[in-house]
């Protein structure tokens, strides 16, 4: 709490003294979120002996209940329509953990983060917009937000406007550099600290709008130095084997021979990533809405072993009437085929860290405020396809409104796979403790998402999200979500594959999360 006092009494220094010197207006806006959830099963295995939610399979090692705040500050200095700048400030903290200055006392530890620190200027006698810094970039989507790429990253975009019916945005962006610390690998004598460790991507985005009609088509393209790594130094994707070098850049498996035995080879070369899009929305015949997306993704290394290639499309049908909006829609995105050695079929992602999936949000990334219990199958649909049904935003009621959800999640992944993954030495499912699971669970020594479905496996997932506007800036959510597995435990698929005593049961995640938040 002292750095934030400290960095508190400096900001206000600084615009006491830029107030005096011109006339720059300065504007705060906050959010303060306050979290409670309880919910089991979360890894789909009742913990793997932990005492709580192990979420994603991963053994998080969190209670069944937990309680958590968040505190965002944003200061905005504005010169003019042309200039300004924009500071964006995260406090998170767990209701009793030490390390995050949750615990008695409150300040042994901070957990103060830099989100968004940027400037927006307009370029002089033009309409061209600039905006430079660290800030959230996302690609469009109409229907479930951008399974691809929704995150905050340094860099810059460029946004201009043609006319009523065109406008163009381009964009770079640098989420990995300067990370790679050779004496980590100190046999690997020829790579020096920060040699080829650089992420870099460029986007072009262009809507189009029309009466009634809206279609924006984008495409990305990503250089990915072998000596990236996932944010931590231990984890070099220099070995790849040992991980992903980029999330959702590699397959899920990692690298794998036609047998299942690991490749260990290291990459040598640039990985070459590129996207493309075709996502719109059609309201000519309101309130009747129809929307969808459709992304293609591949990601190129020097050794074809850990290739990854693959599409995903969404469609969704939605009718506006006074008292809420009822939609049917659909996905389906290509799965990985029967031959690891091949690489994967399942479209790469760049990161969706901030995305809220309007289809699933239990089962998919889909908790805007605090996030810490969705994304129980995975944070993307890659090698899934569904079919749902919603009932958004009913309200009989002045000021409340509810949202229910009924999605089916089946698997596009071949069912040979998972034998591959349970024979092979670097296949095998992993809990946090090493030791085998059972069925399509993933870990950290595999590599997998959290459930890694087949096309013999599903998932049916069932939720209800509850808002009440008490105040004009106050307002509390209840979201209580349900999935419930079927799955293909014949030896076939995943039967028979427990070891170490693991049992074959998979248990149903089920979480409520209330949250109390009040915004400016």
């Amino acid at each position: 709490m002292k750095k934030l006092a400290t960095l508190l009494l400096a900001a206000g220094l600084v615009f006491g003294m830029s107030a005096g010197a011109s006339a720059i207006d300065f504007k705060a806006k906050g959010l303060w979120i306050m979290a409670f959830d309880y919910g089991q099963n979360g890894g789909f295995t009742g913990g793997n002996g932990q005492t709580g939610y192990a979420r994603n399979g991963i053994g998080s090692g969190e209670d069944e209940f937990e309680a958590r705040q968040r505190v965002r500050l944003q200061l905005d200095a504005v010169a003019s329509e042309s200039l300004s700048g924009t500071v964006f400030f995260e406090i998170n903290n767990t209701w009793g953990r030490h390390d995050t200055g949750g615990a008695l006392g409150a300040d042994q530890t901070d957990r103060i983060a830099l989100k968004n620190a940027y400037l927006d200027w307009v370029v002089p006698e033009t309409d061209l917009k600039v905006r430079m810094g660290i800030q959230g970039m996302a690609l469009p989507s109409f229907t479930t937000g951008s399974n691809v790429f929704n995150d905050d990253v340094a860099g810059i975009v460029l946004s201009y406007k043609f006319n009523d019916n065109a406008a163009l945005t381009a964009l770079w962006a640098r989420p990995f550099n300067d990370n790679y610390n050779s004496t980590y690998y100190t046999s690997i004598s020829s790579y020096r600290t920060n040699y080829m460790d650089n992420v870099d991507t460029v986007a072009l985005i262009l809507p189009l709008t029309f009466d009634g009609v809206k279609v924006t088509p984008w495409g990305m393209y990503t250089a990915i130095g072998p000596n990236a790594t996932i944010g931590d130094l231990t984890k070099l994707s220099k070995l790849a084997s040992s991980g992903y070098i980029v999330p959702g850049m590699l397959p899920a498996f990692g690298a794998l021979h036609k047998d299942g035995t690991a490749v260990t080879k290291r990459l040598d070369s640039y990985g070459d990533a590129w996207w493309a899009g075709l996502t719109g929305e059609v309201t000519t015949f309101d309130p009747f809405r129809i929307a969808w997306d459709f992304n293609y993704g591949s990601v190129a290394y020097d050794d074809g072993h850990y290739d990854r290639k693959g599409w995903l499309a969404s469609l969704l049908f939605e009718y506006k009437l006074d008292w809420g909006i009822p939609g049917l829609y659909g996905w389906y995105a290509s799965g990985d085929d029967n031959d690891p050695s091949n690489g994967s079929e399942r479209m790469p992602s760049f990161s969706n860290s901030n995305n809220n999936n309007g289809f699933a949000s239990f089962a998919f990334n889909g908790n805007p405020l605090i996030g810490e219990r969705d994304r129980v199958l995975s944070t993307n649909m890659t090698g899934t396809w569904g079919i749902g049904a919603r009932l958004k935003n009913v309200s009989f009621v002045e000021d409340l409104k509810h949202t229910l959800r009924l999605n089916y999640i089946g698997g596009t992944n071949n069912t040979t796979m998972a034998k591959k993954y349970m024979t092979g030495t670097h296949g095998g499912l992993y809990n946090a403790s090493s030791t085998r699971v059972s069925g399509p669970i993933g870990g950290p020594a595999a590599g997998l998402d959290p459930l890694y479905l087949t096309t013999q496996d599903g998932a049916v997932e069932i939720g209800l999200t509850t808002e009440y506007q008490m105040y004009e800036n106050f307002k509390i959510y209840m979201d209580a979500s349900y999935i419930a597995t079927i799955l293909d435990q014949s030896s076939s698929v995943w039967g028979n594959s427990h070891m170490n005593g693991a049992s074959d049961q998979v248990r149903d995640p089920w979480n409520i999360n209330l949250n109390f938040v009040y915004s400016f």
